[in-house]
């Protein structure tokens, strides 16, 4: 169960996501390749790599463009959205597997 905090944090993050898209579209229901290079290297160079480059970025717009109308829609960025969070998901579990491996392997020499 959430506490209120957690689910705060949640809910101020979802209102990022729809902010950033809002503010890079310009209030326009598609983001337009320039819009969306600018939103991938200002927002995401992070966390995905590859965001320094042009056309690495245009690759990644085409790929999200389901409706292949040259634009990047919602839906078509919350698919990018869900796919880092899921990388960084398991990301994290995978970091955490390699620490509790090293820990029992650390356990059982002793």
């Amino acid at each position: 169960r959430q506490t209120v905090n957690e689910s705060g944090v949640m809910e101020a993050a979802i209102q990022t996501v729809v902010k950033v898209f809002i503010k890079s579209s310009k209030g326009k229901e598609n983001l337009g390749q320039k819009d969306f290079q600018n939103l991938v290297k200002s927002q995401l160079g992070n966390i995905l790599s590859g965001a320094d480059s042009k056309e690495a970025v245009k690759n990644m717009s085409q790929g999200l463009d389901s409706n292949n109308d040259g634009r990047v829609g919602f839906e078509e960025y919350m698919k990018l959205v869900g796919y880092l969070a899921c990388s960084l998901s398991e990301q994290r579990n995978l970091e955490n597997e390699e620490k509790e491996q090293k820990a029992a392997t650390a356990q059982a020499a002793q």
